[in-house]
């Protein structure tokens, strides 16, 4: 297993690119396996740098009779065992500064969801980890506006840090990706990373769960690359009609292998 400094050197390596993917929320022990082994298998043949990610508790679901995971206990053992058997790094978001805690003693990265990168105390508490900090920038920000929430960040000591774009608010229940904001993150000094299947989601589209647009998270994730974006974020399901969180936005496990070939053909060909 990589140790964090070997994952954020793997994460800056030129010409390399990453790979966040898994399922939205932990559904069972099993398929987090099974999802983590299959995109370790395939990253491994292309040379894209993977890390697994999965939530153990999703605390912002449109509905509150959605499902929200196994919690934080059960789900950090299920996140501890994927590390140690697939041996691949792992990430979960937090939403509470006692949550960064005790998640940053067992995953590699600690992510910032998009709904409270503004949440001071949790970007402090995050840091103080030591662990890498993946902020994702809120719906409602400006990518210029998170440079206040990086420096939140630096100022409490983190010096790995990933900065995501998974789209803005647009209008009732759509998201717009503008790729403008990939170069503009970029300027922080810190890997951008693209949310190319939050950026499809229609939040709340669905009534009492969000919709989503699967067709285009592969249009937007080669967009992403082609303007300088350093990796993808990728949610993905064996059979996403059937998952339990974010279904109509998360890509067939399937199907990733071709898609991830045609990614990383754009990746290289930006990088020349």
């Amino acid at each position: 297993m990589l140790d964090d400094d070997a994952i954020w050197k793997s994460l800056n390596a030129p010409g390399r690119l990453s790979l966040i993917a898994g399922p939205c929320v932990i559904e069972s022990e099993k398929l987090c396996l099974r999802v983590a082994a299959a995109l370790k298998k395939t990253c491994g043949d292309l040379g894209v740098f993977y890390v697994f990610k999965a939530s153990y508790d999703k605390a912002n679901r449109t509905s509150a009779r959605s499902f929200r995971g196994p919690g934080l206990e059960a789900g950090l053992q299920v996140l501890a065992k994927v590390r140690e058997n697939v041996g691949v790094p792992v990430l979960t978001d937090v939403h509470t500064e006692s949550e960064a805690a005790i998640a940053g003693e067992v995953v590699d990265i600690l992510q910032i969801p998009a709904f409270l990168c503004r949440q001071t105390d949790l970007i402090e508490a995050a840091a103080a980890t030591g662990k890498i900090v993946n902020l994702k920038k809120g719906q409602f920000l400006s990518p210029t506006e998170m440079g206040q929430v990086v420096e939140k960040a630096t100022r409490a000591g983190a010096k790995r840090i990933l900065v995501t774009e998974r789209g803005t608010t647009f209008g009732y229940n759509n998201l717009v990706a503008d790729m403008r904001s990939i170069p503009i993150l970029r300027r922080f000094g810190f890997p951008v990373i693209f949310d190319a299947t939050h950026s499809v989601q229609l939040p709340g589209g669905g009534g009492h769960q969000s919709g989503g647009q699967r067709e285009f998270a592969p249009v937007l994730a080669r967009c992403a690359l082609a303007a300088g974006a350093d990796g993808l974020f990728i949610e993905t399901h064996p059979r996403p009609d059937r998952a339990l969180s974010d279904g109509p936005n998360m890509i067939p496990l399937a199907e990733m292998p071709a898609l991830l070939k045609e990614l990383l053909r754009v990746f290289k060909a930006s990088r020349k």
